[in-house]
């Protein structure tokens, strides 16, 4: 279950500079007295599909994935958020319900904001809601670049896609923890299981990359992306 923390004042918020810079101190505070902090650890839900929309949701710290259940109960994840993303944008302005679910892969903090004074914020302040509007259509465009991305690419060419998004835009370093399992990792880029598992093992045996459980090192940066680039 969610752990609520101390809410910190969006006024000295390190991310107020994210989408907030054209609020005034005024503002901040209003939205500062709806705000709350909560912590999730890995594997719990922070929404689920057609829960109600009632609060904008921005993650501070941690990893989360966006994804749908169809119908034979196989998961299809939309996408990975990380630190500074919205992860409630692609429903918060159209629907009333979540269109898909979103649970933490890493232990992560959410910040919630209720969404009636956030909206009257945006009717009040105009340079935000144009704020708000670009970040959204910027989300939207990355998450719809990352799956054209992806599905132009013959198998070898998605896992090396995927280990290098979690290697340059994620934690920075060669070396990391995947915070996703192999079936996590076919369900987001559109592949089997089996097959995620054999090219990992293929990436290794060329000595592409290093595997030890879930730690991954990437030892020839040059042919991994030659893999992305032309796999």
């Amino acid at each position: 279950m969610a752990e609520i923390l101390n809410t910190s004042n969006c006024n000295e918020c390190a991310f107020r500079s994210v989408l907030f810079e054209n609020l005034n101190h005024e503002e901040l505070d209003y939205l500062n007295f709806y705000k709350t902090e909560k912590k999730f650890l890995k594997g719990e839900f922070i929404a689920e599909e057609n829960d109600p929309i009632n609060e904008f949701l921005y993650l501070k710290k941690g990893l989360v994935k966006l994804f749908k259940v169809d119908r034979n109960q196989r998961e299809h994840i939309i996408s990975i958020a990380k630190p500074l993303n919205f992860v409630g944008f692609l429903s918060v302005f159209s629907n009333k319900k979540y269109q898909y679910s979103i649970k933490a892969i890493e232990d992560s903090i959410v910040c919630y904001i209720d969404l009636a004074p956030l909206k009257e914020t945006l009717v009040r302040n105009g340079l935000f809601a144009m704020e708000v509007l670009e970040k959204l259509n910027k989300i939207t465009d990355d998450i719809l670049g990352k799956r054209l991305n992806i599905c132009s690419k013959q198998l070898r060419g998605r896992i090396a896609f995927i280990l290098l998004y979690f290697s340059r835009e994620v934690y920075f370093r060669p070396s990391f923890e995947l915070p996703l399992s192999r079936k996590e990792i076919a369900e987001l880029i559109e592949m089997s299981t089996e097959n995620v598992i054999r090219i990992l093992s293929e990436f290794r045996k060329d000595q592409i990359i290093s595997i030890a459980g879930s730690e991954i090192e990437i030892l020839n940066m040059e042919a991994l992306e030659r893999i992305d680039k032309f796999g």
